[in-house]
């Protein structure tokens, strides 16, 4: 029998855990989940006689150590920053190592004594870094083996509100990590588009006009994803003129994700006591703060005005000036209606809801609003969306090959970002023990020994890819 060690149990576990559960008798695994919250941990596995939950501090040197050295195989779904606590005792117990997080700096400083050791170290094998690692690779990989050379590479990904659960302005929920999501772009981004390097600052990134049609889904904006250059050697890509990596979202949300930047309301240093105030009151107390009393006062009725006074003039103007004109009026009082549902959405009004979080940033108190109010509802559906628009040339000829997927969560608890973040993960973790899987070092899955068979299970599950050529 061969023990799966699992750190965490949160949002993005939960199909991670079905499957090993599922596996586990005819794979003869033995499961170990480890939480802070035992609860949940215990929620997770159910009834199941080949799992165990149990909790203790993660930070817990020897408790941790203990768990690690008498597993076969370790997946770490924590917080990224404890990751490398875990793989610096994978390394000690010689553990092979799977996670759906990006790999940083401080793993790639145990690149040789992974290698040293023969252990494999599997990382951004989830969803975003992950799925679409693999199924971007296997494209270019069918290119590249035809003689073909890829001149354009976009790939765009988003975790969505599934449009018969999409009920509000921001036409988004949250189905993973709540501070993933407030703090998403603060690092800029850096791409390449047509032979040119571009960096993006956190304030450039969130722009409804940048926008790409989903088949059977619809147009949706898109702002670069972190470093893309980094992917390019990778991917086997360093002469390609274009090569971006975006984060879907709905255009309103981009609007509206502009105005909370502009707002400072990502803001991780000033400090609030929030204890027995309303969303409403720490609101206020941000923007009058931050002298943004204005912003409100202000700014909204300036474009109130200014739409006051295209509706004066348009007795005077020709029919066609006419046309336009009520256009922009529509498209101004729009936004303007958008801002104001937005903001107050999140509580700009709410004097019923209390935070007693304590001393919080703006990005807190952001955090806490965004948890209350973007709440997938118990029979809510999330969508995880992903496209990858591949220019090339071929014999002399350019081709285009769009492949798209979309899938749908079952509800709150079964969502689509579960499953498409688990999925690989579980499947990975089975491969690698039965020895399917036979690499070592530190890999992300952009070789064919991982994403050929992986991607081939996920089909089995209904994650899958159209292409359009």
């Amino acid at each position: 029998m061969k023990t799966i060690l699992l750190f965490g149990a949160g949002k993005s576990a939960t199909i991670l855990i079905d499957y090993l559960i599922n596996n586990a008798v005819s794979e003869d695994w033995q499961i170990i989940v480890i939480d802070a919250n035992l609860k949940l941990a215990e929620s997770k596995i159910g009834n199941s006689k080949r799992a165990t939950a149990y909790s203790f501090d993660i930070n817990d040197t020897d408790e941790r150590g203990k768990y690690i050295n008498k597993a076969d195989i370790v997946i770490s779904m924590l917080p990224p920053f404890l990751h490398i606590e875990v793989a610096k005792d994978c390394v000690k117990y010689k553990k092979n190592l799977l996670t759906a997080s990006y790999v940083d700096d401080a793993t790639k400083g145990l690149k040789t004594d992974i290698e040293k050791s023969n252990l494999l170290f599997l990382y951004e094998m989830g969803l975003d870094p992950g799925i679409d690692h693999m199924s971007a690779m296997k494209i270019i990989d069918a290119i590249h083996a035809k003689g073909g050379k890829v001149s354009s590479f976009q790939s765009h990904c988003g975790g969505l509100v599934a449009p018969e659960s999409d009920d509000n302005p921001w036409h988004f929920k949250i189905s993973w990590n709540p501070r993933n999501i407030v703090l998403a772009g603060k690092s800029g981004a850096i791409f390449k588009e047509n032979g040119e390097e571009k960096r993006m600052e956190y304030e450039e990134l969130f722009s409804s006009s940048r926008q790409v049609e989903i088949p059977t889904i619809g147009l949706l904006s898109w702002y670069p994803n972190r470093d893309s250059l980094g992917y390019t050697s990778l991917y086997g890509l360093e002469d390609v003129p274009t090569f971006i990596r975006t984060t879907l979202r709905h255009p309103d949300f981009m609007y509206g994700w502009k105005n909370i930047i502009d707002l400072k309301l990502i803001d991780e240093t000033v400090k609030y006591e929030t204890d027995g105030k309303s969303l409403q009151q720490v609101f206020k107390e941000h923007l009058d703060k931050n002298d943004f009393s204005g912003w409100l006062n202000q700014h909204l009725p300036e474009r109130l005005a200014e739409s006051k006074g295209m509706i004066e003039n348009l007795k005077d103007l020709k029919d066609a000036e006419k046309t336009n004109t009520v256009e922009m009026l529509a498209y101004k009082m729009g936004q303007t209606n958008l801002i104001l549902k937005q903001l107050f959405f999140l509580g700009l009004d709410d004097a019923q809801t209390e935070l007693n979080k304590g001393l919080c940033s703006a990005a807190d108190i952001l955090q806490f609003a965004v948890e209350k109010k973007m709440a997938l509802k118990p029979d809510d559906k999330d969508m995880i969306v992903m496209l990858h628009q591949i220019e090339y040339d071929l014999n002399g000829k350019k081709a285009v090959i769009n492949s798209s997927m979309v899938v749908k969560g079952e509800n709150s608890k079964r969502t689509a970002m579960a499953k498409t973040v688990g999925l690989p993960l579980g499947i990975a973790t089975k491969l690698i023990l039965n020895g399917t899987i036979r690499l070592s070092g530190l890999q992300i899955p952009t070789l064919k020994e991982i994403y050929e068979p992986v991607l081939k299970e996920l089909e089995s599950y209904g994650v899958q890819f159209i292409e359009e050529f």
